[in-house]
């Protein structure tokens, strides 16, 4: 691929396509439309996601109302309540929430959410931007089913840091929280394309479409979906050993959960699977080439090795990777997550600064083309060089990653 065919992709993507959304599903056809330019055969795969529609979402402090937007699939719900500003959840911070509206420093994980049930909150508030930005940005924000599991519902709103700074520099006393919303099951899909190779065992290859409320998701992550577009590409005119099934995932900002229903609905396909690329944030301006091993150690060394063979910088490393890797390592797939990470001030996701601006088309072809050869390696291996086994200090990462320990 061209860096001008890849910023042209950038361009015709230029919108958000939230997981599930009507936008999301036209991200997916077009996607399904770049593989059959390339001669290739994509099919959408759905899966069930909780949706909701919110009708109202309000917030009075001491009275006063502020700008927010509620949690979706956090209930219908109005609290009043006295104001706790919790920086941090130890013990001692906990323990006080009972009868209290919890201004939170962090966002809503399953485990603060699960203490502030327990311990008798009554409402939650959470915000995100920056006190220095002029915008007034607030991301829409879902309660979402993992992190509430088996607890109660209970309302939580989102609001811009400048004013969450106002909440606790004005000591407000009391706040209320407001929300009505409808709550239902929607669809969303993953796009998936098979390469055969010349034997039954596959290498999958992953990146997530879908972007936050805010965002137009070229960094984060149609710069992925290109990479995988690339792969395709050049093994239309290479030769591999392995065959390839490429997966475009959907509402992987909604909590991997296009992976995970993959693996979920392919349980008996998986024993075919020896290894995992995923691409998630490629090609950008700024920020080093990282890769991201969840396997053994060994492959570190492997790309490290390849690094220095190709002239390109790379900066392996072995853990769990926060993307559709994950659903896959948990499964006892090796995987690898290929990233070109910038600092938040000069690459920041998951907010309207997210644009074709923090591109570039050479950059996007430079990452593409380390990735095709690592994957050439793979691909035409006599036998995958990374073993099928999870070793035990990932599987420990993977149980606290999936929060099946705390």
């Amino acid at each position: 691929m061209t860096a001008e065919q890849i910023m042209k992709i950038f361009r015709d993507t230029a919108y958000v396509h939230t997981g599930g959304s009507a936008e999301e599903l036209q991200a997916a056809n077009y996607l399904k439309d770049c593989c059959a330019a390339l001669g290739l055969e994509a099919h959408l795969e759905t899966f069930e996601v909780q949706m909701a529609t919110m009708k109202t979402a309000k917030l009075y402090a001491d009275g006063v109302e502020v700008e927010c937007k509620g949690y979706l699939n956090s209930g219908s719900h109005e609290v009043e309540a006295p104001l706790y500003y919790m920086p941090s959840n130890d013990k001692v911070s906990i323990s006080q929430v009972k009868g209290k509206i919890v201004l939170l420093d962090s966002g809503m994980g399953a485990w603060t959410y699960k203490d502030l049930c327990e311990n008798g909150a009554v409402g939650f508030i959470t915000y995100d931007g920056n006190t220095n930005y002029v915008d007034w940005d607030i991301d829409q924000k879902e309660l979402r089913s993992f992190v509430r599991a088996d607890n109660p519902q209970i309302p939580g709103v989102n609001i811009n840091a400048k004013n969450a700074v106002k909440l606790v520099e004005n000591d407000v006393k009391t706040v209320k929280i407001v929300l009505d919303q409808d709550e239902y099951v929607g669809e969303s899909r993953n796009v998936v394309m098979d390469m055969p190779g010349e034997i039954d065992e596959i290498i999958v290859c992953t990146a997530h479409y879908d972007t936050t409320s805010l965002s137009n998701g070229a960094y984060d992550n149609m710069s992925g979906c290109i990479g995988l577009l690339g792969l395709a590409e050049y093994f239309l005119s290479h030769p591999h050993r392995y065959g390839f099934r490429f997966i475009f995932c959907g509402s992987e900002e909604r909590g991997l959960l296009g992976s995970k229903a993959y693996v979920a609905a392919h349980e008996e396909e998986l024993k075919n699977i020896v290894f995992n690329i995923n691409i998630d944030m490629i090609g950008s301006i700024m920020g080093r080439f990282i890769a991201c091993c969840t396997s053994e150690n060994e492959l570190v060394g492997y790309v490290n090795y390849l690094g220095l063979e190709k002239g390109f910088q790379v900066a392996p490393y072995q853990d769990v990777y926060s993307s559709d890797s994950t659903p896959f390592a948990d499964k006892g797939i090796p995987a690898i997550s290929f990233a070109r990470a910038a600092g938040g001030p000069v690459a920041t996701i998951h907010n309207s600064y997210d644009t074709i601006k923090l591109m570039k088309g050479e950059h996007m072809v430079k990452d593409i083309d380390f990735i095709c050869a690592f994957a050439d390696r793979m691909a035409n291996a006599v036998r995958c060089p990374v073993k099928r086994e999870m070793p035990d200090n990932m599987k420990d990462k993977l149980d606290r990653y999936l929060l099946r320990k705390r």
